[in-house]
């Protein structure tokens, strides 16, 4: 490592925020990225451990080669570094700014220090790249004749084109919404990742590379599957977790009470210039919300309230509040889930946890306007109520972000006859279905998870499509799978 001493003589220092009485105001992202001069000390801190977990299957799940690429930012080889984070994950762009870092959890320093602060390192560098213009189109040299139809274009389903394009095959991706991005265009916030600035950036280059896509295109209910059987020699199924858990209580059927998918992807729309029909729009302008769930859904829910003008925001969640440190169900290098508040919750909403929700309270218009609750204890896997501990929230809007059950088993699944797991999620050996030419990759075979895994489940199904295609290993193949070439 260039500056061996380096943990021992900088502290790690993170990225600011706008404040939040400014940020509120708009759906921009509002973070303040390190300057130069700070990045090269943060660089600096990475250690010579020795065995770098930040890239085993403990931290980063694409394997960055996070040690590299901190050394040639701390020796200013700027390019270089991009050249080395490009070689493993397609998108840096994306969770530079989303990824909960579990490389940082499994980092050598991080087991008596702050650990090296590497999400903000991999944010510099691929913007670095974007302004300096490292980061251009990859046009194969060659093509080779075979034609794949990957479905679905979120983390998975770019990844899956990124890398399939690259290997020089003639990649189409369909997607069902009237934009492309999946969970990273209509899920996230746009003040976390920007769609026209960020992800719509990202998908302009891709075209330039050559990768085609279909917008408004719902395989499996507007188009069969065997349609695309039918012209592609390949068929790639990235669809999806997308089967939210639904609260089953007395008068669930209330008015006002929304999967939290239903109301972050309409505003996303509507920050794009999408207008909805008064009675089609989910509003938490001037009500009192209610969010049950405690996870990062559930978090951006209330950081759309917000923006929205909520009256007041409660979340609510059924688990205990995580610990505040690691403790010995979480030992390093395992991601330490610990409790912290995002930015959403900082910006104004109350938070109780042990909270199990009885049912929903309705007025004679069939609005919602609360909801009954109880305090639970924890007893090992179960929980029991806390007598007398009932109390009542007053809701005009509730945001049900419960995470999702799986992949929609109507469609492409249904279709096909597709084998599916004890989770429901469709099966695969490999990323090999049980259809022959068609594979799975992503939340849709893996279940929901992390955008990172998301991205890795695209490269390694890339992988073994090349593979089907060619009948042959090919540079595909190569541990980093990247094809990323730097002319």
């Amino acid at each position: 490592m260039g500056k061996v001493t380096g943990f021992k003589e900088f502290k790690r220092k993170n990225l600011t925020y706008a404040p939040i009485q400014e940020r509120i105001k708009h759906y921009h992202e509002f973070t303040i990225p390190l300057d130069d001069e700070e990045l090269n000390k943060q660089a600096a801190r990475c250690m010579d451990c020795g065995v770098p977990f930040c890239h085993s299957d403990y931290g980063c799940p694409v394997a960055n080669i996070i040690p590299k690429f901190n050394d040639l930012l701390y020796r200013g080889k700027w390019e270089q570094a991009f050249r080395t984070l490009m070689s493993t994950n397609n998108f840096p762009e994306f969770t530079g700014r989303i990824c909960p870092a579990p490389c940082e959890g499994a980092c050598v320093l991080g087991i008596n220090e702050d650990p090296v602060n590497i999400k903000s390192i991999e944010y510099a560098i691929i913007e670095k790249a974007y302004k300096k213009g490292w980061m251009k189109p990859q046009i194969p040299k060659t093509r080779t004749g075979k034609k794949v139809a990957v479905v679905g274009s979120g983390p998975a389903g770019l990844a899956v084109a990124n890398q399939l394009n690259k290997a020089g095959h003639e990649v189409t991706v369909y997607e069902r919404d009237k934009r492309i991005g999946g969970l990273l265009r209509y899920g996230i916030p746009n003040f976390k990742l920007e769609k026209k600035k960020i992800v719509q950036r990202r998908v302009e280059l891709m075209k330039q590379e050559g990768i085609v896509f279909f917008t408004g295109a719902h395989i499996g209910e507007d188009i069969p599957v065997k349609k695309l059987q039918e012209k592609y020699d390949a068929v790639v199924l990235c669809g999806g977790a997308t089967l939210p858990r639904d609260l089953p209580i007395p008068n669930r059927d209330a008015n006002n009470i929304h999967f939290a998918m239903e109301f972050l992807a309409q505003n996303n729309s509507r920050v794009e210039g999408e207008v909805f029909a008064k009675n089609d729009e989910i509003l938490a302008t001037d009500k009192h919300v209610i969010v049950i769930g405690g996870g990062d859904t559930g978090s951006d829910c209330v950081g759309t309230s917000v923006r929205q003008g909520a009256t007041s925001i409660m979340q609510i969640e059924l688990m205990p509040k995580a610990p505040l440190e690691r403790d010995e169900s979480m030992p390093w290098p395992l991601y330490p889930r610990i409790f912290k508040m995002s930015s959403s919750q900082e910006e104004g909403c109350e938070m109780d946890f042990n909270v199990l929700s009885k049912d929903f309270i309705k007025d004679e218009n069939g609005n919602v306007t609360g909801v009954n609750c109880v305090k639970i204890k924890w007893e090992g896997r179960g929980f029991e109520e806390v007598e007398g501990s009932e109390f009542v929230l007053k809701a005009d809007l509730v945001l049900l972000a419960m995470g999702f059950l799986g992949p929609e088993q109507t469609g492409v699944i249904e279709e096909l006859g597709l084998e599916t797991d004890q989770r429901s999620n469709i099966k695969t050996t490999g990323y090999t279905t049980s259809e022959e030419g068609i594979f799975a990759a992503g939340d849709m075979r893996r279940g929901q998870s992390l955008v990172v895994w998301a991205i890795n489940e695209g490269r390694e199904c890339a992988r073994e499509v090349d593979e089907y295609l060619t009948g042959a290993s090919s540079v595909l193949n190569a541990k980093d799978g990247s094809l990323y070439e730097h002319r």
